[in-house]
Formats: structure tokens, C-alpha cells, sequence
């Protein structure tokens, strides 16, 4: 019996005709109801011709409002707020018309159609509930039908329209396997509320009841709400046992459509971002407006970021410069599917080669450049100083110096905390790019106004930790960390990009521009919490390797945002460091010694020019760790 239903609703095998039919049948049923109701308080009688005539009279006005509006055209075992209005329009108007004839024909003296007025009160009344009855019936049958026994129970955070449409997606999956016992809210004025049948309460109660009712999973559906209070719902549910999952707002939806589907598992990124930050848009967008900008590194998770903010702007043009050929495209592609009329070029070229760069910068005349292009790699720069040297300060140089022959306008560097007091190769390359960019803003007559971005991690890059992590729990652990105590600062690619256009419209060039990365995280609570929001158990499902440290790599990053080494700014979240400042042709000449000892030099006496440059470089854990020792016998 139940697989012929579902044959019958899946098929749809009742015609639309059909349901105009049932819903004539209520109408007329309706009809003779309202008269029982009606002789019943009148105590009058009522002959049966005329009681015909006046059904019949009913039946063509409720079928052609029925039949103007469609309102039968809908599929029974869906209806939902839009449909049930358009069959109370269809009513309204059948009624209204039904009400104005009566007092029309009974002015006249036509008696043939006249019709109480109670009655036709009652009808209206009844037809509407009956015909509303009807279709919540279907819908619940098919509910039931359709309703595995596997469904888990859940609560729902959010009582709002986010809420809501949550629970509306979940009930009209056919395969669903959520059954909602709960909708949780922060409002006290909401709490004890029934909403679409569903209790609302307050988290402490949600947490006492949560056992006794058997749940499994905490929905998240809720607008606004601040990192930290996701964090702490995660961790209560982890201590309960309970899996977290988000509803993503609805500019997030896939395909723009609301279901079941679209709710995700909470990730890492969820709870280790921040509260959405506040930009400038007017600045920005006065900034961006009509210009034609660069962006090197554009395929990489930074640049590509970059360029997809950029996009929300009214520029001229975007040249997206990138050595990576498969990346390059990929983004390419991207962006032809999600943005098809957005003016953007893709250019496939080595920032250090001179002469290409001289070509792309003359083709183009960009008005500004952001450059995001370097090797980030602490153990592999590490290994290969050539090429830390060649790509990330060779290529800064180039792009800088071609800045101003060609009168750009601004100029980006994105930088990183390793640049701060470095222990590594990579630390020591970037900072020696910022002392270049900053000492060449000041040399005079320097149109083009050079800023630099220092930020720590960004979750989700390419070859960072949380990747990393997520694809070693993907095949089963183990996960490695290299220390119980490493400690790192972390930012979302979409809040250090937004930052990145914040502090590239600051200043007036030569500044560098350090971020508010937050409280700094422990690697290893990090991989912890990981696993327990992948489902699994620490020392039975997955285990933690420690590895020990990576030559050059640090267990504290210097605090940024101290009050000590930086200056603030009108945005909280951006502060001016105070460095050294350095004479521009001295630095120069340094710089141009050091790119052509590219081609003579050995690893060891390449690090020990850049040591020189950066007196603060000091080796940790490497191999060069013995030149800070010759340095000082000398």
C-alpha cells in the first residue's frame, strides 16, 4: 500500500484536473453545510429547487475564480505559503463577487439567486478551511510516506528567517533525514514560543534536554552571530557528543536554491575567523574606480582572493599575472563561469624576467599593482635560498622599479610576520623586500605611492596547516605537528584580503601596514579540535605525530599588534610598524650584489649577504645557524 502511494505522489499521477475536481466537491459540500448551519440559527425553511439553483449558482462563480487564479495547479504534496494564498485569493474573490450579486438581484427583486448572506459567510468560511485541510493533509501523508526511519534528531540555533527557511528546506526533502525536536534562540522574548510546531528555547535548556531527546546534531541558522559564541556552541557540542552544522546565509546557497542539501559541516574556518570586518567602501571604491590594476600571484589563494574583491569594484581592468599555467586557467575559468562580463586579461609571465615585465607593463599601463607573488615555504626556501632571493626579492625589485618608470600609481607588497626579527630564509627575503620598497618610496621624486601588507597565516592557502590536516584525517592520520607548544597567528583569506584594500588606500607611501591577527593558536589545540569536528576520537580513530621542529621554523611569531613596535591607524585592525629606516642607494647597491651573486655564490654565502642586510636575522634550527657565530667574531 505505501509503495503504491509513493507510486501515485512520485509519478504525479493525479492530474491537476483532479484536484479542481475534490476541490469542487468541497465547495458544494461546503455549501450544504453553511445551510444546515444557517436554518439551524434562522429557523427558517428553504425549498430544495432553491437550494439547488444556489449551489449550482456557488459552483460556476468558485469555478471560474478557481480556474481564473490556477490556484488547483499546483503539486498537493508541496503546497506551501504561496499556493495556500493564491486558493484563498481564488475564495475571496468568489465570495466577493457571490456577495455583490446577492445584494444586486435581491435590489432588483430577482429571487432565483438569491442567497443568504450568513450562508454565503459560512461557505466562505468553511471552503477555505476545508480546501486548506485538503492540501496539508497530502503534504503530510507524503511527509510520512517519504520520512526514513534513520532520521536524526536535531535542534536548530536560530528562531529568525534563517531559521526558518532551515526548517522549511528540511521538511520538504523527500530525503530528508533530519527530524527537528527543537529550534533554539538567544532572544528571551522567543523563548517557550511554538513556532511551525516546533518548542523555541534558550541553549541551557537545549543542553538539558539535548540527551533525553535523543540529538545528534545542532543545526547553526542564524545571521550575525559573533565568532565567539560559534565557538563556544562548538565546544559544548563536542563535549555532548553533538555534531554542528551551518546553514549558510543566502547569498552562500548553491545555484541560489534553498534545500536540505545546503547544510554543511562546521569547519575549522567557521570558528577561527573573525567578526566580519568594516571597510571603507566609499575610499575603496574612489580608490579602484576606472583603473586598470595588476595583481602578481593571481592564481595563488591570496592574489585569487584579491582579484574576486576586486571584482565587486568598478574598475577599468584586471591583469591577472601568474608563472603557474594550471592555476592561472583554472581561475580563468572560474571567473568566465561566475563572471562572464568582468573586464579581466590573464597573463602568463615570470615576474622576474625583466623584459616580459617591461612588455605587460607597457601593454597595460596599470594604475596599480598588488603584488602577491613569491615562494612561502619556510623548509623549502630554506633549502633553496637561490631561489627565495631570485623570485621573491628579485622579483619585488623588478616590479617595483618598473612601478615607477611606468608612474603607477600605487603600489601593494604583501608581506608576512616571518618577516619579523626572521630565523628563516623566507623571513629574511621578505623583509629584505620591504626594506627595498620602503627605501625607495623615500628617495624623492618617487611618484608612485609603495605600500606593504604584513600578515600572519591565512587559513586555507595552498600548503598551509588546515589543508594539511584536513588530508591527513581524510586517509586516517596520523597528523603531524612539529611541537606541543608551536603557536601560530591565523586570518581568513577573505578578511586579509579585505585588509589588503583597506591599507592599500592608507597612507601616504613608504608605510608598513601590520594586521590585528587576534590571539595566537596552538597548533596542536588546533589539529584536536579538527578532529573532534570531523567525528572522530583522539587515540582511537586518528592519532598526533610530533615531528620536531623544521629547520627555520619558529615556535612563537612575534606579536604584531603590540602597542610597543607599531602605531595605530583609523581602522582597528590596521597599525603602522615602526622599523628601521634605511638610505636608498646604499640598499640598492646591496640588492644589486646580491642578485648577481645569484650566479657565482654558493647557499651559505648568499645567506650571509642577506644577514647583512638584516642584521635582526638570526637562524633557528638551520644550517646557517653557524654564520650568526662567525658574525659575531668578527
Amino acid at each position: 500500500m505505501k509503495s503504491l502511494l509513493l507510486n501515485i505522489f512520485n509519478g504525479r499521477t493525479v492530474s491537476p484536473w483532479w484536484i479542481l475536481l475534490i476541490d469542487m466537491g468541497i465547495v458544494v459540500n461546503a455549501f450544504f453545510l453553511a445551510f444546515i448551519l444557517r436554518i439551524n440559527v434562522q429557523l427558517s425553511s428553504y425549498s430544495v429547487s432553491e437550494l439547488a439553483i444556489g449551489a449550482l449558482w456557488v459552483f460556476v462563480t468558485y469555478l471560474g475564480s478557481y480556474l481564473f487564479y490556477g490556484s488547483y495547479r499546483g503539486v498537493i504534496r508541496h503546497s506551501n505559503y504561496n499556493e495556500l494564498k493564491l486558493l484563498i485569493i481564488a475564495c475571496v474573490t468568489a465570495f466577493g463577487f457571490l456577495l455583490i450579486s446577492s445584494i444586486f438581484f435581491n435590489l432588483i427583486g430577482f429571487e432565483v439567486f438569491h442567497i443568504p448572506r450568513l450562508a454565503l459567510v459560512f461557505h466562505f468560511l468553511m471552503t477555505v478551511m476545508l480546501s486548506f485541510a485538503f492540501r496539508m493533509f497530502v503534504r503530510e501523508v507524503y511527509a510520512s510516506l517519504t520520512r526514513k526511519s534513520t532520521t536524526t534528531n536535531v535542534f536548530i540555533y536560530g528562531a529568525g528567517d534563517m531559521g526558518q527557511i532551515t526548517l522549511e528546506a528540511i521538511r520538504g526533502d523527500k530525503i530528508n533525514k533530519y527530524n527537528v525536536v527543537g529550534i533554539i534562540d538567544d532572544n528571551v522574548n522567543k523563548w517557550n514560543m511554538i513556532l511551525h510546531s516546533i518548542p523555541v528555547m534558550s541553549w541551557e535548556k537545549a543542553l538539558k534536554i539535548g540527551q533525553s531527546k535523543q540529538v545528534g546534531v545542532i543545526i547553526l541558522a542564524i545571521n550575525g552571530i559573533s565568532v565567539q559564541r560559534k565557538h563556544q556552541i562548538a565546544d559544548a557540542c563536542l563535549d555532548k557528543g553533538w555534531k554542528l552544522k551551518v546553514m549558510p546565509s543566502v547569498g552562500n546557497w548553491i545555484d541560489g536554491i534553498s534545500n536540505q542539501k545546503q547544510i554543511r559541516d562546521i569547519r575549522i574556518e567557521d570558528i577561527l575567523g573573525r567578526d566580519e570586518i568594516k571597510l571603507n567602501q566609499l575610499q575603496i571604491m574612489e580608490g579602484l574606480e576606472g583603473k586598470v590594476i595588476a595583481v602578481t600571484g593571481a592564481a595563488g589563494s591570496i592574489g585569487s582572493e584579491i582579484v574576486r574583491q576586486l571584482l565587486r569594484f568598478p574598475v577599468q581592468k584586471i591583469v591577472m599575472i601568474d608563472i603557474a599555467e594550471s592555476a592561472l586557467y583554472d581561475l580563468q575559468q572560474e571567473l568566465i563561469l561566475s563572471h562572464s562580463d568582468a573586464p579581466f586579461d590573464v597573463v602568463l609571465a615570470d615576474v622576474t624576467n625583466e623584459q616580459r615585465m617591461h612588455e605587460v607593463f607597457g601593454k597595460y599601463r596599470p594604475h596599480i599593482v598588488f603584488n602577491a607573488a613569491a615562494y612561502k615555504h619556510v623548509p623549502l626556501m630554506e633549502e633553496f635560498p637561490y631561489e627565495a632571493i631570485r623570485v621573491n626579492i628579485g622579483g619585488v625589485k623588478v616590479l617595483a622599479d618598473l612601478a615607477v618608470d611606468y608612474k603607477v600609481e600605487k603600489f601593494v607588497m604583501i608581506s608576512t610576520d616571518k618577516a619579523v626579527n626572521p630565523t628563516n630564509v623566507m623571513g629574511a627575503s621578505k623583509r629584505i623586500c620591504e626594506i627595498y620598497i620602503q627605501a625607495l618610496s623615500q628617495s624623492g621624486g618617487i611618484r608612485t605611492e609603495f605600500v606593504t601588507t604584513r600578515f600572519g597565516n591565512v587559513l586555507g592557502s595552498n600548503g598551509s596547516v588546515v589543508p594539511l590536516f584536513k588530508k591527513q584525517i581524510k586517509r586516517g592520520g596520523p597528523i603531524t605537528v612539529t611541537h606541543k607548544d608551536i603557536t601560530r597567528f591565523f586570518m581568513t583569506i577573505p578578511e586579509a584580503c579585505q585588509l589588503v584594500l583597506e591599507a592599500g588606500f592608507m597612507g601616504n607611501g613608504g608605510e608598513i601596514f601590520v594586521f590585528d591577527m587576534g590571539e595566537p593558536v596552538k597548533i596542536d589545540d588546533l589539529a584536536k579540535e579538527m578532529i573532534q569536528l570531523s567525528g572522530l576520537k583522539l587515540g582511537e580513530d586518528i592519532d598526533i605525530a610530533y615531528t620536531g621542529l623544521r629547520p627555520g621554523e619558529k615556535l612563537y611569531e612575534e606579536l604584531l599588534a603590540s602597542k610597543e613596535n607599531t602605531l595605530p591607524t583609523h581602522h582597528d585592525k590596521i597599525m603602522i610598524a615602526k622599523v628601521r629606516q634605511y638610505e636608498y642607494q646604499q640598499i640598492k647597491d646591496k640588492l644589486d650584489d646580491l642578485l648577481l651573486a645569484l650566479k657565482i655564490e654558493g647557499s651559505h654565502l648568499l645567506v650571509s649577504r642577506m644577514k647583512d642586510l638584516v642584521p635582526e636575522y638570526k637562524s633557528q634550527n638551520s644550517r646557517y645557524s653557524e654564520l650568526d657565530s662567525q658574525l659575531l667574531l668578527k
